[in-house]
């Protein structure tokens, strides 16, 4: 998408949601005012021109960067970076998301719940879903990461690992599974209610956004339960074997 200082605020975020949090940080309204020029909204909030010029610079640069997905091989890792690596990158992106969502479901269950009753219940589930799992990486983060970094370092320094208070390491990782089961099933419902995040003719911006979100919000915890299940806590468990054997 070519963007000029002339580009309609509102068809911006239509092509990529993403953008939103550009405008939204300069207080442009890309919902009911989005039918304005990046000029003349930037005009109406009394914006300077240097703050005006960077924020074209910031949204030509969203749609010129190199979105290419690196294919990491995360199997090689030390099990230790890998374990960072989820906490900052999926755990980082969940607690600041969150809230940012919730605001954006409110939004539009109180503009077009009416219409769409539906919207009331994907507000309730993802507010259950995302509160459990936010409980679910604090014992993550407090129990069973810490003893994956701890066997790491035995076996990098080749020390003596002390059998943990739960005994083996599946413990705590088949209690991740469930809770892993129960925050996909609950997405899954969501997707369901939403028609794949499909936003209805009737839908604004603000509802194109939102849905977006979710969607992103569903692939990444995709890929973070993936990580989790099928890579860190499978060599985990091969680890404590090694290391208790």
């Amino acid at each position: 998408m070519k963007i000029t200082s002339q580009s309609i605020v509102g068809d911006i975020v239509a092509d990529n949601y993403k953008t939103a949090e550009i405008f939204k940080q300069h207080n442009i309204d890309f919902c009911c005012g989005g039918q304005l020029s990046i000029e003349d909204a930037c005009e109406k909030e009394k914006i300077s021109a240097t703050d005006a010029d960077e924020l074209l610079k910031s949204v030509k640069a969203f749609f010129s960067k190199n979105n290419e997905i690196q294919n990491i091989d995360f199997r090689n890792w030390p099990l230790d970076k890998l374990t960072d690596h989820i906490e900052t990158k999926h755990h980082g992106y969940v607690e600041e998301k969150i809230p940012v969502l919730k605001q954006y479901l409110d939004k539009i269950e109180s503009a077009h719940g009416e219409k769409h009753p539906e919207l009331a219940e994907i507000n309730d589930i993802f507010r259950d879903a995302t509160g459990q799992l936010v409980m679910h990486m604090k014992k993550e983060e407090l129990i069973l990461f810490p003893f994956i970094k701890k066997m790491a370092k035995a076996e990098r320094d080749n020390l003596e690992l002390e059998i943990p208070h739960f005994g083996t390491i599946k413990t705590p990782i088949g209690k991740m599974d469930e809770e892993h089961d129960f925050e996909g099933e609950a997405f899954r419902k969501i997707a369901s209610l939403s028609n794949n995040y499909t936003v209805p003719k009737d839908g604004c911006n603000t509802y194109r956004v939102a849905f977006g979100m979710l969607q992103e919000f569903e692939e990444d915890l995709h890929l973070h339960i993936h990580k989790e299940n099928n890579i860190l806590f499978q060599r985990a468990i091969t680890l404590e074997e090694k290391l208790l054997s």
